[in-house]
């Protein structure tokens, strides 16, 4: 994994000392809130609901056990003893004391880590495949340039006021794990006819109130254009992306109304321009970076078997485990979904045992999924068991990877101040409905994702299932929907009809899975029965 260099550790230092002063103006009444706000958005800090939250930047979802391990002693000593990882990839804090805020950021900083960018009108935080550098479809690592992005990205002065949040993702593979063509910009790195590597573009997506499917911009840029490319996606953005409504301010808005052909036309021009500047670092720098993303020391002797002797780790294995590109070795994902939890959620305990487990038997790697998971990304299967039984041991061995159980959820109106509804208790309540193994392994694959709002941070219109949270005179209603997809099969779900209360929607949701038990046809998910038979069935299920 990237290691920061001499500029790495000045930039987040002097910002660390820069918002520890702001903070200081702002306490002693220097600074008002409307003046303070736009500095510590751009330091992700958010005043929520009840209290200050903290929002922590993990790039590309990448950590080392050294700022896992310190994820859990900032919740101890700052927060209530927990943390909640983001459907971005990063963890948020939800009780932060103002005063305390820049103590934490230079507790981060000494493992290298920040909040810089994590929320404003600006770059947010690249994401990419939690399975990178270890799953065997990929054509190559493709967090390297996410690193360069990241570089690139990071107080760059054109776009630290954008019209609107701006979100990047890097994948390299068929299968897309990280809901690419629903970012801001999506990247892809592909091969071309001749065997070179480069970078595929899509630009225009994402969720929230009008959500929409990035088109491809260009589908192949040459991997010494890549900056130059995404900077011209960039500028034509900031020139043109409404600054008088928000809700119109993204990118995904100029996409769609200049028109995709339009958008590419201007893109290409900016481009043009751009390559006679000198503003594409030199693939050395690229190469410098890609040395950080080797491959650990496998062992090659590493046995390729696994005693599935005990029934509950079998299941375990079966779901939560993912074929790895060197044999011997398993992708092993840890849920943070307890029946009846709170989905994301961990307790500094907990986050600590993970970042132990990263270190004895991951090669001292984890990642956050954008599915609100972690991810041992290389272990070898003859410490598996080992594994599972420490797991097992704090309540982190829910066996339901993709399944009803793994609900993607935000924190909704329990803490957020933009929520209309509450989604924790609803997940929890769903999780509760749907606990039985036999039922979910029935079941099968099916993804349910909760919003709280309509800015969609839940990923909602991407459900096999969401569920949209609104206000419905001054009560909390929810909205349900169907045939929602954030992989390679990017489709965005139908809303059936009207809302329902919170025990209503739990209701609607196992009525929905009746029937398509009772219409799959073989091996088909409920997606692909959702798509084969249409809403219909559905509705007359749940509305009668």
């Amino acid at each position: 994994m990237y290691k920061y260099d001499e500029y790495d550790h000045q930039m987040v230092a002097t910002r660390v000392e820069e918002f520890r002063d702001q903070v200081r103006r702002r306490i002693s009444g220097e600074l008002t809130e409307d003046q303070f706000k736009p500095l510590r958005l751009q330091n992700g800090l958010y005043l929520q609901l009840h209290a200050y939250m903290l929002r922590v930047a993990i790039p590309y979802g990448t950590l080392s056990g050294a700022q896992m391990h310190l994820l859990g002693d900032i919740a101890d000593k700052y927060d209530r003893g927990y943390g909640h990882f983001t459907t971005r990839q990063n963890i948020q804090y939800n009780w932060i004391k103002l005063d305390q805020t820049p103590d934490a950021l230079a507790e981060l900083a000494t493992v290298e880590m920040h909040a810089i960018q994590t929320s404003g009108n600006c770059i947010r935080n690249i994401s990419s495949d939690q399975f990178a550098g270890a799953a065997a479809d990929e054509i190559v690592d493709p967090r390297p340039y996410a690193e360069l992005l990241r570089q690139w990205s990071s107080f760059h002065p054109e776009f630290l006021v954008l019209p609107r949040k701006f979100k990047i993702c890097v994948i390299a593979s068929e299968t897309d794990r990280a809901a690419m063509r629903l970012h801001d910009i999506g990247i892809k790195i592909v091969r071309n006819d001749a065997g070179e590597l480069g970078a595929q573009f899509y630009a225009g997506g994402g969720m929230g109130r009008t959500p929409m499917i990035a088109p491809m911009i260009r589908d192949f840029v040459p991997l010494d254009q890549l900056i130059t490319f995404s900077e011209a996606c960039l500028r034509v953005y900031n020139r043109y992306g409404r600054r008088d409504n928000k809700y119109k301010a993204r990118i995904k808005i100029l996409v769609h109304e200049l028109g995709r052909d339009e958008y590419v036309r201007q893109v290409e021009e900016e481009f043009a321009h751009l390559l006679t500047q000198p503003i594409e670092p030199p693939l050395a720098e690229l190469e410098r970076i890609r040395a950080h993303f080797t491959d650990p020391a496998f062992d090659p002797s590493a046995p390729d078997d696994l005693d599935l002797s005990d029934p509950d780790f079998r299941l375990w294995v079966e779901r939560n485990t993912t074929a790895h590109k060197q044999p011997g070795y398993v992708i092993a994902t840890i849920s943070l979904k307890p029946i009846g939890g709170i989905p994301g959620d961990a307790s500094a305990d907990q986050i600590r045992l993970m970042a132990q487990l990263g270190r004895d038997y991951s090669f001292d790697e984890l990642r956050v999924t954008h599915a609100q998971n972690i991810v041992l990304p290389h272990v070898r299967k003859a410490d598996l068991h080992t594994v599972w039984q420490a797991l097992d041991g704090a309540g982190l061995a829910t066996p339901n990877l993709d399944m009803v159980g793994d609900i993607i959820a935000c924190p909704g109106l329990d803490y957020c101040s933009l929520a209309n509804a509450r989604s924790i208790p609803l997940a929890q309540k769903i999780s509760q409905r749907f606990a039985s193994p036999e039922k979910q392994a029935e079941i099968g694959e099916l993804k349910v994702k909760i919003s709280g709002c309509i800015n969609a941070c839940g990923h909602h219109h991407a459900g096999h299932i969401g569920i949209l949270g609104v206000d419905k005179k001054g009560l909390e209603n929810y909205q349900l929907s169907f045939g929602g997809s954030e992989g390679a099969d990017t489709s965005l779900a139908r809303i059936t009809g009207p809302g329902f209360t919170e025990d209503g929607v739990v209701d609607a949701v196992e009525k929905a899975t009746q029937v398509y038990l009772a219409n799959k046809q073989g091996e088909e998910r409920f997606l692909d029965t959702y798509r084969r038979i249409g809403m219909d069935p559905f509705k007359e299920a749940i509305y009668g």
